[in-house]
């Protein structure tokens, strides 16, 4: 605690000692300064010998020659050129800078050591304030108690030891921001780590905001598409949702977000992908993987490794979520991917633990619900008063054997605006994206769908409940009626309509006429292994034969009845020119093998 001003002493530390002048001028100013009286006595410190250090409860005023240029480096600190020059502006501050006499409360490191620093000293500290230890390295306070400071450090702590000294910044965490972040990867200090050089920012932000008030927000009504039919068609996602994308290792979560960006392209949709605790070269495939498609252009990376220590994964979704904020609110809309909060939970359960807060379920804190609760609930559709911009947030969560009952996943399921659920037993049998429709959900549903959307997917997640539980039934029966067969024919080939191969996104027109046609039962006499080779035909056919029915889908959002019987049409007529094909193709085939 703070000693009373009465008790105050002041202690001056210099090679020489004061002169009794300089005593009584420094009595007087801590007098003007204080309101009372404070003994003033000297002790003697080698280690200075440019000027002196006065030493006042917590605070000390350094009037050394090295502190005196801290304080002109921070001065330059500040300095914001705004896209021109920088050199006029550090002109302008050497002539006109001059000294001051400021107090700085400097603490004393008790231990240290796994990330993890003990400060006593730091009476007015706060919370995520960020503190500077004497060989340059920041930490964050995370843990305040009466006579010490918990503070996790996010650079290296071996020259860090016993006794050195901290002092007090007054700034909270926070992250550069800008518009040429687009296309280059950062670290969540948010600095490069692409290997391009410097990023000029145009502001600087928070890592931790309040979310936006209730009256500050509108209705989620806009779709986010993914571009992947099994997920647009019956589990819609609209911008300024938070849908969940949760599923065991190596089931397609990634691939599921990365199509999501690949399918922003065009649509003036600025994507953020925060890596928590991936490996780097997995990291670095995927960023290749997007700029090879153009999708770097508008996504900017923030990536904290499985190499980073804990503190960077901890606060990596937060300076993402602080990038995607600047962006919101100038009115953009924004598409954030956190990979995964897993491991996110993990890097705070781990730090938590080494400053010794109490462990509960399953290890971890009981604050680890607020930890993704406060950084999701960011993400909004912002008012018309606001800018109108949006964030929508595509969280990843891994599963154990598919158990959505665990601590994490059950937290972030509460949380968020609905889940897509990929499950294992699909994906191994080649079903990708391997949704599950049963357990899958999107509590926004019809509301981010267009028009289009919604009337041509009708009735195909109904549909598709009814062929997986007839599916489950008729394996222990063998005599089947006809009108059986051909309702699991149907579904088994609106599973393979569902099939999506990885980076090929589809339009919105694209999945209107494929699911108008499947779902008039324009597929029905077609073997499940053919329903793929006929969607690309009819695709084909109908961008060469009516392209303006395409544009007029992708502009208005709407199917008209003239447009479904247009679409009924080219479907018969490309149904009948792909059998003609196919029968051709097989009697080739049986020739040349003597059949």
């Amino acid at each position: 605690m703070r000693k009373n001003d009465e008790t105050l002493v002041a202690v001056i530390r210099s090679n020489v000692p004061p002169t009794e002048d300089e005593k009584n001028r420094l009595a007087e100013y801590l007098k003007k300064t204080r309101g009372i009286e404070v003994p003033i006595t000297w002790e003697k410190d080698d280690s200075i010998v440019d000027g002196f250090q006065m030493q006042v409860g917590t605070d000390i005023y350094d009037w050394t020659i090295s502190g005196r240029l801290r304080q002109f480096k921070e001065s330059l600190d500040k300095l914001n050129p705004s896209g021109g020059s920088i050199i006029p502006l550090i002109r302008e501050t050497v002539e006109n800078w001059t000294p001051e006499v400021t107090a700085e409360e400097m603490g004393e490191v008790l231990t240290v050591g796994d990330e993890i620093a003990t400060v006593s000293g730091l009476d007015h500290a706060a919370y995520g304030e960020i503190l500077q230890f004497s060989n340059g390295v920041k930490g964050m306070v995370q843990d305040l108690t009466p006579d010490r400071i918990g503070c996790i450090l996010f650079g290296d702590s071996e020259e860090i030891s016993e006794g050195s000294i901290v002092r007090r910044t007054g700034k909270t965490a926070g992250i550069p921001v800008g518009d040429a972040f687009l296309g280059r990867i950062v670290d969540a200090l948010g600095s490069p780590i692409d290997g391009k050089g410097d990023i000029p920012a145009d502001g600087y932000r928070p890592i931790e905001m309040p979310a936006p008030s209730i009256i500050d927000r509108q209705p989620v009504d806009t779709p986010m598409e993914t571009g992947l039919i099994a997920i647009d068609s019956m589990f819609p996602i609209g911008r300024g949702q938070r849908e969940l994308i949760i599923g065991d290792r190596q089931t397609g979560k990634t691939a599921v977000a990365i199509d999501t960006i690949l399918n922003q392209k065009g649509k003036n949709v600025i994507c953020i992908y925060v890596a928590i605790g991936q490996k780097a070269s997995s990291v670095a495939q995927l960023a290749e993987n997007l700029s090879r498609r153009g999708a770097m252009d508008y996504t900017i990376i923030v990536n904290a490794s499985a190499s980073a220590s804990a503190s960077l994964q901890y606060i990596a979704p937060y300076a993402g979520c602080a990038l995607g904020e600047y962006f919101m609110y100038s009115g953009r809309d924004v598409l954030i991917v956190y990979d995964d909060l897993s491991k996110h939970a993990i890097a705070y359960r781990a730090l938590s633990l080494l400053l010794e807060r109490s462990p509960g379920r399953e290890a971890y804190p009981g604050d680890v619900f607020y930890l993704h609760s406060r950084l999701l609930e960011r993400s909004a559709h912002l008012s018309e008063e606001k800018g109108g911009g949006s964030m929508t947030a595509l969280p990843i969560v891994e599963t154990q054997a598919g158990d959505v009952s665990a601590y994490i996943p059950t937290n972030i399921i509460s949380i968020t605006d609905g889940q897509i659920f990929l499950e294992s037993s699909l994906f191994f049998s080649g079903q990708r994206p391997a949704v599950n429709v049963g357990l899958s959900v999107s509590r926004v549903g019809g509301a981010a769908q267009t028009k289009a959307m919604k009337s041509a997917a009708g009735t195909i997640r109904l549909d598709l409940a009814q062929y997986r539980e007839m599916e489950v039934f008729t394996q222990f029966s063998s005599d089947l009626d006809e009108t059986t067969k051909r309702q699991l024919v149907y579904g088994q080939g609106l599973m393979r309509l569902l099939r999506q191969a990885q980076y090929h996104p589809m339009s919105q027109h694209e999945q209107v006429i494929v699911l108008t046609a499947a779902l008039g039962h324009i597929m029905q006499e077609l073997n499940p292994e053919q329903v793929g080779r006929f969607e690309s035909y009819l695709l084909r056919d109908v961008a060469e034969q009516a392209p303006e029915l395409c544009q007029r889908i992708d502009s208005t959002g709407k199917l008209t009845p003239d447009d479904r019987s247009m679409i009924m049409d080219l479907a018969h007529r490309s149904l009948y020119a792909f059998q003609q094909e196919e029968a051709a193709a097989k009697a080739i085939a049986s020739k040349g093998t003597g059949e």
